[in-house]
């Protein structure tokens, strides 16, 4: 805006549309937040220094005034609007952790195929929508199946199995990762992938992380893939 006629001479001001700084993307970073946040500070010291000295013959168009106080307006709302999301985010980054930290020392099931045998003691979870036989498959790091046999499940979740570490020959396989395969077969000769999911307590938690990590059987996981917590 510009104001014409006597002898005193205004300062010029900042334009509600050529001197707001550019921005790509939606979102606002800090330091253009902070920016915006001066020039509206200085829009608003020169508008006040220009009605003092505006020509009292030749004022400053009305409509011109107000669209340039809604544009501004505008932007200190957002800018207020910015601040309370980064204190929401904030804020529920802390109920993470405290929910995280909750689970320090409980059992927990997870999703997943692949558990740690440790002292001859592997545990697994299926889940079946109604009874069946299922067959349990047992491989090692390598792929070669070490265990395998058929067993009637009833239906329902987190149904454990618990392996001893020993093959179908008797023979002990020493402690390391397992990686165990559900599958049942209908009356039409169909095999049918089963879920599986692990046990595990949760030994440790990473606060450092967002979300944060639970460390459950040397592996790591987010809260959000807890399925249940069961001791």
């Amino acid at each position: 805006m510009a104001t014409t006629g006597a002898a005193t001479q205004a300062p010029p001001v900042v334009s509600g549309t050529t001197d707001l700084p550019a921005k790509s993307g939606s979102s606002l970073g800090s330091n253009t937040g902070a920016t915006l946040a001066g020039n509206f500070q200085t829009f608003l010291t020169l508008l006040t220094t220009q009605l003092q000295n505006q020509n009292p013959l030749d004022p400053l168009d009305t409509n011109q005034f107000t669209q340039q106080l809604v544009q501004f307006a505008g932007v200190e709302q957002q800018l207020k609007t910015n601040d309370q999301l980064t204190s929401l985010i904030a804020m529920q980054q802390t109920a993470q952790s405290t929910q995280a930290l909750g689970f320090v020392g409980k059992t927990a099931v997870v999703d997943g195929s692949t558990a740690a045998l440790t002292k001859s003691q592997a545990v697994w979870d299926v889940s079946l929508a109604k009874p069946a036989n299922v067959t349990l498959t047992v491989t090692n790091g390598a792929g070669q199946t070490v265990f395998s046999n058929t067993y009637p499940v009833d239906a329902g979740d987190n149904q454990p199995f618990v392996w001893d570490g020993k093959g179908n020959d008797g023979v002990q396989w020493p402690d390391g990762k397992y990686t165990l395969t559900a599958t049942t077969t209908d009356v039409d000769g169909k095999t049918t992938g089963v879920p599986t999911r692990l046990q595990g307590t949760v030994s440790s938690v990473d606060l450092t992380q967002s979300p944060p990590l639970l460390t459950i059987n040397g592996q790591t996981y987010t809260v959000s893939q807890v399925k249940a917590i069961v001791g």
